[in-house]
């Protein structure tokens, strides 16, 4: 979700191939827009590969972030030669269209990674949040890598944030197979309002997909990362975001339910209690 307020239209990204899962072919990127969050135009193509793209299958869960007067969508891509990882795309609007701008991938080349996110840190540096998760690894964990101020290229070696079962409520999916497996997805980095930073991330519950928030003790990547007991929604939705609408509200952004077919995206109220999100 990417609110422009200079419009007052909220511009909405999400996976939109027909069978993102297949490993044959990736279509690219959709994109709605909306002044009300209810009635949406589109969808509008916002990127479709080059023959050259080096990624050809599994295009997966866009965002796109203002920075430096440009727009940038963050989006993991896989090959049968290249593990999963995170590009940037850029664009001047956010309707695009969006080409490649960062040098391939930006994620480590050694497993796979995903779902990678823009965070700028209080000293103004950009760094990549993002996942590195099955099947490569059985327990996903987060990750950050500083960049470079035009988003070109990484600026030095990822830091680990947190294996994703460290969260008390975290469950092994019963769909898993060969074993114990983890899944760590969607962070979304934020500052409540005493200024401590919190990173939200979606996994398996016991209910299903949730999603929770972890937060650092140091309000740094660095952390350490202290973890709420319960998830913040734990109805099958997840890979959340936030975000103020046109009337200042806070809002939380998910998709629901965890299946492609599916899966909308929901927009909730919602407002802090005590350091603690609570959705309306």
């Amino acid at each position: 979700m990417l609110p422009v307020a200079a419009e007052r239209v909220y511009y909405l990204y999400g996976t939109t191939d027909r069978e993102p899962w297949r490993e044959d072919r990736g279509e690219g990127f959709d994109a709605y827009r909306s002044t009300d969050l209810v009635n949406w135009e589109g969808p509008f193509p916002v990127f479709r590969p080059a023959p050259d793209f080096w990624g050809k299958f599994h295009f997966w869960a866009p965002e796109v972030h203002a920075w430096r007067g440009r727009y940038y969508l963050f989006a993991s891509f896989k090959s049968a030669t290249v593990a999963r990882g995170t590009q940037i795309l850029g664009s001047n609007h956010p309707l695009g269209p969006f080409t490649p701008h960062s040098e391939g991938a930006l994620t480590p080349a050694d497993e796979d990674c995903l779902d990678g996110t823009l965070y700028v840190a209080p000293d103004g540096r950009p760094w990549m949040i993002f996942s590195r998760d099955w099947p490569a690894i059985r327990i996903g964990r987060y990750s950050a890598v500083p960049l470079t101020d035009d988003l070109h290229t990484t600026a030095g070696e990822p830091i680990d944030l947190f294996p994703v079962n460290a969260a008390p409520w975290v469950a092994v999916p019963a769909w898993a197979k060969d074993g114990p497996c983890y899944v760590a997805d969607g962070a979304f980095p934020f500052h409540n309002t005493a200024g401590q930073l919190c990173v939200m991330f979606s996994s398996w519950s016991k209910t299903g997909y949730a999603t929770a928030v972890a937060r650092s003790a140091s309000n740094t990547l660095a952390g350490p990362w202290n973890f709420d007991a319960e998830p913040i929604f734990d109805r099958d939705g997840g890979h959340a975001m936030l975000f103020t609408d046109f009337a200042g509200r806070r809002r939380l952004a998910l998709h629901q339910p965890n299946e492609p077919a599916p899966e909308h995206p929901r927009f909730f109220v919602c407002e802090e209690v005590a350091g603690a999100l609570r959705l309306h």
